[in-house]
């Protein structure tokens, strides 16, 4: 059982938010540019429930049967369900069921995959390219280089509607290397926007987590990520979740 309460999720959404004002006010942006995503990976659905009445509508979860079975015990709920972790190709058929959004496609085959699922489902998808841009061989995602011709294939998968980019900084105490992944990320956004197929929106940058979104919203993050600052440390380790 949880010990997190009502007045605890109110606190931690709102010290959240004004750490995203400050990181906006700081470079000159608008709060209102940034979309928090909370990740509710591990919690329990009586805790997003807890969130929900605190404002939250909206949740991110790594792995799909989680968050399909979290769906699934707050269907009375109006929640919108983002998957952010990667995705198998033969598990696409449960995102086309529920989810929302997708910010991990990383593969043609995964994009084929979850088209064809949509398609059954008589649903479209909001997806996001996840690129590595940290290099980091044990990351999923595009290699940086190779994003282009990616792109150019996507018109062809009808359901799928790319709307950004997305991707994990170097976990690292040195602050400009974690920079430089946000960097990367956004301009390979502006030189891609300059020749982008018909269909494809790259206005959403998701990138930064609740140790480093801050420095994300500097360089450019329409979206972050955020959740242990929301809801606590883990029962689970980071490690059951993301590569190592």
């Amino acid at each position: 059982m949880t010990t997190l309460n009502l007045d605890t999720l109110r606190q931690n959404i709102a010290t959240v938010r004004a750490r995203i004002e400050a990181a906006c006010a700081a470079c000159g942006r608008n709060a209102d540019e940034i979309r928090l995503l909370p990740v509710s990976k591990t919690h329990p659905p009586e805790v997003l429930r807890l969130a929900h009445q605190a404002g939250i509508n909206e949740f991110g979860e790594n792995k799909v049967q989680e968050a399909r079975q979290k769906a699934e015990a707050l269907a009375d709920l109006p929640l919108r369900w983002s998957v952010i972790g990667h995705l198998q190709s033969n598990k696409a058929k449960y995102v086309a069921r529920f989810a929302h959004e997708f910010q991990a496609l990383d593969s043609i085959e995964l994009a084929e995959a979850l088209d064809r699922r949509l398609q059954i489902e008589g649903r479209a998808l909001d997806v996001l390219v996840q690129v590595n841009t940290s290099n980091e061989p044990q990351k999923f995602g595009i290699a940086p280089e190779t994003a282009r011709d990616f792109l150019r294939q996507m018109p062809i998968f009808s359901s799928l509607r790319v709307k950004g980019l997305m991707t994990l900084a170097i976990f690292d105490a040195d602050e400009t290397h974690v920079r430089q992944c946000f960097i990367r990320l956004r301009q390979l956004r502006d030189a891609l926007r300059q020749e982008l197929p018909d269909g494809i929106d790259l206005d959403a940058l998701s990138m930064g987590m609740s140790g480093d979104f801050p420095i994300a919203i500097e360089e450019g993050a329409t979206v972050v990520r955020v959740g242990q600052a929301i809801f606590g440390a883990r029962p689970t380790p980071d490690s059951h979740y993301w590569p190592s």
